[in-house]
């Protein structure tokens, strides 16, 4: 089995006469932990709705463990349902905390099996079971997000800025589950960050994307301490190259 889960080659994403993306090669590990960095309009969120199958490329190709994949309502279910996606503003559905946790599961007709209280006691909402979810705030939100993502054991887990509204301690409990899912079941973990100090703690990779195009890729210890492209050395320095 290769180790690679995504192939992109020579990918555009146009939205009208705009490029917002134009990568020509990247490779995602199966398994591994990948950080997104970059400033605002960089790319970053539009690889992650690629990465989900939830919009086509423009130009090139992208094939996901092995197959090419044509995205958006063309994309697969059988490539679907190994995707699961947190976005940075999550929609609830109508009902209580555990409903919408368990949502995810009754589509697939798989059973809950307790795992809904155990995600939610992970998760620190266990308390909030019952709790109607449009009344969480933003942050309890974020966290209901990550539970139902969770709780389907994904294949591949895409984060879009997960910790945005999140004080520290619960950032410190979302990155353990994110880990611990890595870990226990081999889930390929993509995330989006403006956070430094997050991408090093969690990615075992980083990424940098400026205007759309990818800079420089690798091992987190080397991006940060030796990174080979003078963009990303001033992009650590916290420099502003844009």
């Amino acid at each position: 089995m290769s180790d690679s889960l995504y192939a992109l080659v020579g990918v555009t994403k146009r939205y009208g006469p705009r490029t917002v993306l134009a990568v020509d090669e990247l490779t995602i590990r199966r398994g591994e932990v990948l950080a997104l960095v970059g400033p605002s309009g960089a790319g970053k969120s539009t690889l992650l709705r690629l990465l989900n199958f939830l919009e086509t490329v423009t130009t090139g190709a992208l094939a996901f463990d092995g197959r090419p994949i044509a995205g958006g309502d063309d994309a697969p279910l059988c490539a679907l349902r190994r995707v699961t996606t947190v976005f940075q503003r999550p929609v609830l559905l109508r009902g209580t905390v555990a409903e919408n946790v368990a949502f995810g599961l009754k589509l697939r007709g798989q059973r809950d099996g307790g795992a809904v209280g155990r995600i939610l006691e992970e998760v620190g909402l266990a308390h909030l079971a019952g709790t109607a979810a449009r009344t969480l705030s933003g942050g309890e939100a974020q966290r209901v997000a990550l539970a139902r993502a969770l709780v389907l054991r994904p294949d591949v887990l895409l984060l879009d800025e997960p910790t945005a509204n999140l004080d520290p301690v619960n950032v410190a409990l979302m990155e353990r589950s994110v880990a611990r899912l890595n870990r226990e079941q081999g889930t390929t973990v993509v995330f989006v960050t403006h956070n430094l100090f997050q991408a090093r703690r969690m990615g075992q990779r980083v990424a940098l994307l400026l205007d759309g195009r990818l800079v420089e890729m690798a091992e987190a210890e080397r991006f940060f301490e030796h990174p080979q492209d003078s963009r990303t050395a001033a992009f650590v320095r916290g420099e502003m190259i844009y």
